[in-house]
């Protein structure tokens, strides 16, 4: 039995083989893939940012029993995946809030993922562990936070959230019935959070905001003392470092004010603005956030990583552990680690990509310095992009940047202004140059320019101001 049992072992350890090429064979395979990205990269200067999707439902899914050629699946994913649909790293596409996807987070990423350390478990991996909490640090600081703060990467800013609200809840208010303020411009993603923590039904109110689409602190001011005379308790007061629709940034400082008075914990969602906290700039437009209880962070985002690369940092970094933490028998620590809390112990998840080494990489080869001229950089062309679409005859734009978006839209003499911005964006996105998105202001459908990735400088926006005057023109604006 033993001697037939040893044959079956050995003849599976050559079937599965193929799942350790030798270094030969990594060698070619990396070959391949470099190519790839090479093309890949090299096309985004010319290329369109948004292409049909025919390409993407063309090939058949087969899952191969046996193994296919490298070359062959390469080519498939070029065609199929890499070109159709949004291209989010073109300099061009400004629909959404862009990241742009840093080389040398591909390179953190492959050698993360290649030494596949577990970082969840600071005695597992107590150098992969060290970096996480370094650069969760890190990102504390440049919020402002103190000593003692701490936090986590998350795989993006709903996550963050998620993390920052179940915090907030058993920090105050583990037996429920606190209130939850927060405009109505608040990203969808709190709904969602505030619903998985089991505060979907908490007494909410809803904060209108000024001409600038900020939140208006007058307001606040009387819900937060309306509810304390009704007695009901004020729980959790959330604010917005950039908003979805404009990249408006609330008047942190005088909402910390109140949410301090009325004993409420203060949140401060700033995945998309949060982290412009680098460069001047943005310090002007985010003061207050350095006295947030919580800061929800997207460094895929603002600092240009690639997508799944989300923070939260608490200005006490107990509250993360204590709402965190968590053991089993078969987790017991293998030994002193010396590198701070286990990433695990700090939010929901347990097991984890080594994510530190994607943001760590990029800051060490090319500079913190470059991060924040970047930050600069994208601001000043958002606040030139509006100065110059304000010049120009029939066109309305929303008020000045508070960071890196603008809302505008058409304003043709004659015709249904609402259909004539619906049928411009719609166009403008199936040509697929430039690639911009819309929202709805007041009822009324705008266009929204997303100025963030790193590749994105001053001839982009000249040429998205050619094509937005080209096509309202084809439209009939005169």
């Amino acid at each position: 039995m033993i001697e037939a049992l040893r044959s079956e072992l050995v003849a599976l350890r050559q079937a599965a083989a193929p799942l350790e090429p030798d270094a030969d064979a990594r060698a070619r395979l990396m070959d391949l893939a470099v190519a790839h990205a090479q093309d890949f990269l090299g096309d985004l200067a010319d290329g369109p940012a948004n292409r049909g999707w025919d390409d993407a439902l063309a090939d058949p899914l087969d899952f191969a029993e046996d193994g296919r050629d490298p070359a062959e699946l390469l080519a498939y994913i070029g065609r199929a995946i890499d070109r159709p649909g949004i291209t989010t790293a073109s300099p061009r596409f400004m629909g959404y809030i862009p990241g742009g996807g840093l080389f040398h987070s591909a390179v953190g990423d492959f050698l993360a993922a290649s030494a596949n350390k577990y970082a969840g478990f600071a005695s597992a991996a107590p150098g992969a562990v060290r970096l996480e909490n370094a650069t969760a640090a890190w990102l504390a600081k440049v919020i402002g936070f103190p000593e003692g703060a701490a936090g986590t990467l998350t795989s993006g800013g709903s996550m963050a959230n998620l993390t920052a609200i179940v915090t907030a809840r058993e920090a105050r208010d583990e037996d429920g019935g606190g209130a939850v303020y927060m405009s109505a411009t608040a990203h969808h993603c709190i709904d969602k959070a505030l619903k998985i923590a089991g505060r979907g039904k908490a007494p909410r109110r809803l904060i209108p905001t000024d001409a600038r689409h900020q939140m208006r602190a007058d307001a606040l001011a009387e819900a937060l003392e309306r509810d304390r005379a009704d007695g009901i308790r004020p729980w959790l007061v959330i604010a917005s470092a950039g908003t979805v629709d404009t990249g408006a940034v609330d008047p942190l400082a005088d909402i910390a004010d109140l949410a301090q008075r009325h004993g409420a914990w203060f949140h401060v969602d700033g995945a998309y603005g949060g982290l412009f906290m680098l460069c001047d700039e943005g310090r002007a437009a985010l003061g207050g956030i350095e006295r947030a209880d919580t800061v929800a962070l997207d460094p895929h985002k603002t600092l240009f990583l690639p997508y799944g690369t989300g923070a939260v940092v608490a200005r006490d970094g107990q509250m993360l552990f204590d709402a965190f933490s968590a053991s089993a028998d078969y987790i017991q620590p293998l030994g002193e680690s010396g590198v701070g809390p286990s990433p695990g112990d700090l939010s929901p998840e347990l097991t984890r990509h080594f994510r530190a080494l994607r943001l760590w990489l990029p800051l060490q080869i090319a500079g913190v310095a470059a991060f924040r001229a970047a930050q600069s950089e994208k601001i000043k062309l958002a606040r030139y992009f509006h100065a110059r679409l304000s010049e120009m005859p029939g066109w309305e734009v929303a008020s000045a940047p508070d960071l890196s978006v603008v809302a505008f839209r058409a304003r043709p003499a004659s015709g249904d202004v609402d259909r004539f911005n619906d049928d411009l964006l719609r166009r403008i996105q199936q040509d697929g140059r430039i690639f911009l998105s819309g929202t709805r202001i007041g009822g009324a459908p705008w266009l929204r320019c997303a100025i963030l990735s790193f590749r994105t400088h001053l001839d982009a926006i000249d040429e998205t101001i050619d094509v937005l005057a080209r096509t309202a023109g084809e439209l009939g604006l005169e």
